[in-house]
């Protein structure tokens, strides 16, 4: 009867409008109806489901752009339905034209051209408004309850049945994983429509201002009521809402506070009733408000000062305009654009006064903060997890200082926020400006997006970690943002099974915090009610520290492209030595052939890559291709190779030992990032730098260069991690002295008891790093042994691990080894544990005869070259076996009665691992030296050994071609130790694999290289294919110059072949101005004087050779280039002068004890110089650093007369030497 009385009501047109009538008609009656409030008036009238029917249709109507028709391709859906069955963002708005829609979608695109915009729906939403937990609103029909969010909510509404015309819906799975999958909220835009027919619950078209209730006073009147206030007094206030503060549960109590103020005075008020925390999304800034049945009471928290608290029995009464939200009531048809509004900074006396201030703490600025409102559009979710978005693409937004919101903020919505904290430059990986809320802050959204949320990177969810280590950690807000930033940027760097590993990278930045900030002064702890309540506000915002020179993190790709670029972007005249215009082409094109640049990590090194200090996050792996031989660090976008150090057990530098470090995630921040350049080019001269055509090949190879003792474990290996165990039980802690208390007894248990504990402790020790996967529990062999001495790596013939009629070169070393015990069999990989009493052969045994055989390594297994070194333990160790003869050397047969003298050996195979053993027992075969001595280079030039092991400071390294010029054969490294000599060695690279870290500054190991003597009767050494270097320790030239040439005598010339001296000149012996062809070296003078060079440049080369004094000797020292002008002391303009004048006639030579020339010739020029030879120069003191040509000085016969008789005597010819440098200690005069 209901039914039929509804049709006729409307009169439907045709079929689909009953039938749409219809299900209206059954939806109010079994969806709404049930949940309406039953007051007296309704048990006694009653309200007729057809009645709220026929509101709701006619509600509908108003609604729709066409008013002659009903919505039939609109669906009414149940609370239920929306939530388990609407999974994308979607919006509704019944007064949409379709015009205006794609109007709408059109705007929205140009806009935020990069979001999806919400996809429209034909549903109408239709239920009864209750408050929910948590202080939130809810629409709730007979199947369930969907939260709802509203711009500007009113207390009349509650309880109230109401037709939502406009809407979004943002399910939850698009909105962030900490949210149920099937949930979601709607956005209601605009106001709800009414239903109820009741005139005092009507919610008017115009929606006019509310009656104000009795009895209600001002602000000011009650303040002076509290000081006189009666025991169980109410007071009922009227005011302007002058603050809101977040909604907090402390202990499981859920309470906020909010002020009432007439701007003389403030009141604060305490709601932690749950009936009424729905009172915070009513109570916004600057809205009049009036709220009754308040009691006074003292809040311990806030240091016993009183509060108004509201009661069971308090209402709230708000007044309704709409001078903020016409824009979405009347304008519903036509969407209006997305604008930005500035808020003016807030009129607080206390931040006016106190400007922005500095304070000098080690470098690190602190500054105060400002408080400030401000109005904008979210323009970025940097990190919704964090807290952290970006405002109007210009300013960003933290929150974290705040509880997390319920309702995600996304990309579009249009927020206000008022008493937030303006910080500048708080962090330089942010925006420069920076608002940050705390507890007395109130964000409110005032425009919902039209856009979906955006994707979230499901490698970090937002699951609120790092706003929870802040409020562990207590700091401050810019160590929290290098943090933040710092986990966003390990998300996408760092390798997929490390971060499957760690789960979260953001207890990964909270390590690298610590170590790398170091333990800074913690802010003080958060006192909550000071902080909302004061008047004077103070929270850890206020102040806030600025440092410019933070680290900053980058990948191992971006690194190596901006070292690239770098590498490359430099002049090539700045590669040349000093005088590079007198230069000729070779030793251009040589010069060129290799250069090094180092850049220090840290800026105040210099020659970094920017201000800041750059720090790298990676797993330190071994080189997958058999070509590399250095350790690697690898992070998600690509792999550099490094050269690493470590300290020993004595405590001295020496190459990377420990095999533990492979697989360890690390922090690098102290490192040296190295680039050598390789050019083969054919410059004529000097004049063709700037013509590319010319370079006919160029390599650029970057590198890492650090010591471990500088790195950050992020993430230890299993090895690693059994090590660091070990050692804490060495030094008194972990299981030590647990198994010291269990001895004496302290514990009262039986030893059986206390011997089963310790067992199962120390297999959780040994096992807890390597419980990963089944993997660990493989069986294995194992045996310790010793490296005596290691090879280097070449490339050979060996014809292993190749294909059949394969043929090439492979990798391959050698190794000996000293064997420490027996193999032994193995449930699971030992790894670096300390070895047992069976892996050790008898104490008698050890003394008779040291066991040696020979390593070999081919192919994929040589890249363990880069951790083995020589007089360290390790464990070698076959997987997947029980095979004790897998280990077994494969020595020679041999017949009865012959002695063999062929050296064991035993092939490694590419399975096989080392484990590093650096906790060894006290053998008595550790005793026996069987490496060789590490000499210094004085040792090396003094001794007669045929091969030597020196350690050495790299000083100069010159590449060195064959005699076309164009294959490079091999580098000469000058070395020298601190004593100051020098020594020359040669190395053959032809056939090794490229070796990193021979840079000037180095400090590296030379073994098994041959010494020699070269004709003159210098001391070199020479690469072996036996012979190996490595890198003891990094260096730089600009912290750590190379140790000057010691200071020589002439008389007695000895040691080193490069020495200084300090003397005069007694005399010129000649000299030579020429100009010659840069190409050839011909004489040049309009052009080259060879038939068969075609050159145009020419350079000028002059050269003298003078006579030196020191007071015991005297050496002829040939000058030659640019040291020849201070050596005459000619001025710059005479010295140019001069070479304009030889390049008349192309060449000069000049020899002042021919005194017949002078007398012949009629020379200006020749005078000149005669006359120089005469002057003050003779006289001056000089320090020359000089190279002894001759160290075997042969004698010679030399005729002197006296009188009328000759004399015969045999005397040593001078000593010759080579001038490398050329100081003047006196001027002339």
């Amino acid at each position: 009867m209901a039914e039929q009385l509804f049709l006729e009501h409307f009169k439907p047109s045709g079929e689909a409008e009953s039938s749409w009538l219809m299900d209206a008609f059954n939806f109010v009656s079994q969806n709404l109806c049930p949940v309406l409030p039953e007051s007296p008036v309704d048990r006694e009238s009653g309200v007729p489901t057809h009645q709220l029917s026929l509101s709701v249709v006619e509600k509908i109507q108003e609604k729709m752009c066409v008013k002659h028709t009903l919505p039939v391709s609109y669906k009414f859906v149940s609370a239920a339905e929306l939530l388990s069955l609407q999974h994308l963002p979607c919006v509704s708005n019944l007064s949409w034209s379709t015009s205006q829609h794609r109007a709408w979608a059109k705007e929205v695109g140009l806009t935020l051209p990069d979001h999806q915009t919400l996809s429209r729906v034909s549903l109408l939403l239709i239920g009864c408004l209750k408050a929910g937990p948590g202080g939130e609103w809810q629409l709730m029909d007979a199947s369930g309850a969907v939260s709802c969010q509203f711009l500007s909510p009113s207390p009349l509404w509650l309880n109230c049945p109401v037709f939502l015309p406009h809407w979004n819906y943002i399910p939850y799975n698009s909105a962030g994983p900490d949210q149920d999958s099937s949930a979601g909220h709607v956005e209601v835009i605009g106001y709800p429509v009414l239903l109820c027919a009741s005139p005092e619950q009507a919610l008017s078209s115009d929606l006019g201002r509310e009656p104000e209730p009795c009895r209600a006073v001002g602000v000011r009147e009650t303040v002076g009521l509290l000081r006189n206030r009666t025991p169980r007094q109410r007071f009922s206030v009227c005011g302007r809402v002058g603050s809101v503060c977040p909604l907090l549960v402390v202990a499981g109590t859920s309470f906020f506070c909010f002020s009432l103020t007439d701007d003389v005075h403030s009141l604060p008020i305490l709601v932690k009733d749950r009936s009424k925390l729905w009172w915070a999304q009513c109570a916004f800034l600057g809205r009049h408000v009036c709220v009754t049945a308040l009691r006074a009471c003292v809040l311990q928290g806030w240091q016993g000062k009183n509060i108004l608290c509201a009661t069971d029995s308090s209402e709230m009464h708000t007044e309704h305009t709409h001078t903020h939200d016409t824009r979405a009531d009347s304008e519903p048809d036509t969407p209006a654009s997305l604008t930005t509004a500035h808020i003016a900074d807030d009129n607080d006396d206390s931040d006016e006064s106190q400007p922005d201030i500095v304070i000098d703490q080690s470098a690190v600025g602190t500054k105060r903060s400002k408080v400030i409102s401000y109005q904008g559009i979210v323009t970025e979710v940097v990190s919704e997890g964090a807290g952290l978005y970006v405002i109007d693409r210009r300013i960003s937004l933290c929150l974290a200082y705040q509880p997390s919101l319920r309702r995600k903020l996304r990309v579009g919505d249009t927020v206000e926020v008022s008493h937030v904290h303006f910080l500048y430059r708080p962090c330089p990986d942010f925006l420069p400006v920076v608002l940050c809320t705390c507890l007395r802050s109130n964000l409110r959204v005032t425009a919902f997006s039209r856009v979906g949320a955006s994707t979230l990177d499901p490698r970090c969810p937002a699951d609120g970690a790092l706003t929870r280590l802040l409020l562990e950690k207590n700091l401050g807000v810019a160590e929290y943002l290098w943090s933040c930033h710092l986990s966003s940027q390990l998300s996408r760097s760092l390798i997929p099974s490390v971060l499957k590993r760690q789960q979260c990278v953001c207890l990964l930045s909270w390590k690298l915090l610590e170590s790398v900030w170091g333990r800074r002064r913690e802010a003080a702890r958060r006192d909550i009610y000071s902080e909302m309540l004061d008047e004077s506000h103070t929270c850890p915002l206020t102040l806030y520290s600025v440092d410019s020179s933070v680290p900053r993190h980058v990948s191992v790709a971006e690194l190596s492209r901006s070292l690239l670029s770098d590498g490359w972007s430099v002049s090539l005249s700045s590669l040349l030595p000093p005088g590079g215009p007198g230069l000729t082409s070779a030793e251009i094109n040589s010069a060129l052939s290799w250069s090094c640049k180092t850049v220090s990590s840290d800026p105040s090194n210099g020659g970094s890559l920017g201000q800041r200090p750059v720090l790298l996050v990676g797993v330190l792996v071994l080189p997958p291709q058999t070509s590399e031989q250095s350790v690697q660090l690898r992070d998600g976008t690509g792999a550099v190779a490094c050269v690493l150090t470590e300290r020993d057990q004595r405590g001295e530098q020496s190459a990377v030992f420990n095999a533990a470090w492979i697989g360890c995630l690390v922090c690098v921040q102290k490192f040296t990032m190295t680039t050598e350049r390789c050019i083969q080019s054919d410059f004529p001269s000097y004049q063709h730098l700037e013509q590319d055509k010319y370079i006919t090949h160029k390599n650029c190879r970057i590198y890492l260069q650090f010591s471990l003792d500088h790195v950050h474990i992020l993430s230890p290996s299993a090895a690693m991690a059994t090590l660091v165990g070990l050692k804490a039980e060495k030094s008194g802690g972990g299981l030590t002295g647990r198994k010291r208390r269990e001895e004496e007894g302290e514990d009262g248990s039986a030893p059986a008891e206390r011997k089963r504990r310790r067992r199962e402790e120390e297999d959780s020790v040994t096992a807890a790093p390597a419980t990963a996967g089944p993997a660990c529990r493989r069986p294995c062999v194992s045996v310790i042994i010793r490296v005596e001495q290691k090879e280097g790596v070449a490339w050979r013939n060996t014809g292993a691990e190749r294909r059949e009629g394969e043929a090439g070169l492979t990798l391959y070393f050698s190794a000996r080894a000293a064997v420490i015990g027996p193999v032994v069999t193995w449930e699971q990989d030992p790894k670096n544990r300390p070895m047992t009493d069976k892996e050790v052969r008898p104490q008698d045994e050890l003394f008779l005869q040291v066991q040696l055989f020979c390593l070999l390594f081919v192919g994929a297994s040589a890249r363990w070259s880069a951790v083995l070194q020589p007089g360290f333990f390790y464990r070698l160790i076959a997987a997947d076996t029980q095979d004790a003869s897998v280990l077994t050397d494969t020595g020679v047969c041999a017949q009865a009665g012959v002695e063999l003298h062929v050296e064991r050996s035993l092939q490694v195979r590419p399975d096989w691992r080392f484990h590093t053993l650096t906790l060894p027992l006290l053998l008595p075969v550790h005793k026996q030296a069987l490496s060789p001595k590490v000499l210094t280079v004085s040792e090396v030039l003094n001794c007669s050994s045929d091969l030597v092991c020196f350690q050495a400071l790299l000083c100069e390294r010159t590449n060195l071609t064959d005699r076309t010029g164009e294959k490079n054969t091999g580098v000469r490294l000058t070395v020298g130790d601190q004593s100051g000599r020098r020594l020359q060695v040669y190395m053959d690279l032809s056939h090794t694999p490229y070796p990193l870290g021979l840079v000037p500054g180095n400090t590296l190991l030379f073994s098994a290289f041959q010494r020699r003597l070269s004709r003159a009767g210098s001391v070199y050494c020479r690469f072996l294919p036996v012979s190996s270097a490595s890198v003891l320790s990094v260096g730089d030239l600009r912290c750590a110059p190379s140790p000057a040439a010691p200071m020589m005598h002439l008389g007695r010339w000895e040691g080193s072949s490069v020495g200084q001296v300090k003397g005069h000149v007694v005399c010129f012996l000649s000299l030579q101005l020429q100009w010659s062809c840069s190409m050839c070296g011909s004489v040049f003078k309009q052009s080259c004087s060879s038939c068969q060079c075609l050159s145009t440049s020419a350079i000028f080369q002059p050269k003298a050779k003078v006579v030196i004094n020191d007071g015991t000797g005297e050496a002829h020292v040939l000058v030659s280039g640019a040291m020849v002008r201070p050596l005459l002391g000619l001025a710059d303009s005479q010295w140019e002068g001069l070479q304009r004048a030889i390049k008349v006639k192309g060449h000069l030579e000049v020899k002042p004890w021919d005194r017949s020339l002078a007398c012949r010739s009629d020379e200006p020029l020749l005078h000149f110089l005669l006359s120089v030879f005469s002057g003050e120069v003779v006289c001056r003191q000089l320090l020359l650093t000089c190279r002894n040509l001759d160290r075997q000085r042969s004698e010679e016969m030399k005729r002197f007369t006296r009188g009328d008789r000759d004399f015969m005597t045999r005397m040593k010819r001078p000593l010759q030497l080579t001038c490398l440098s050329l100081t003047c200690l006196s001027a002339p005069g």
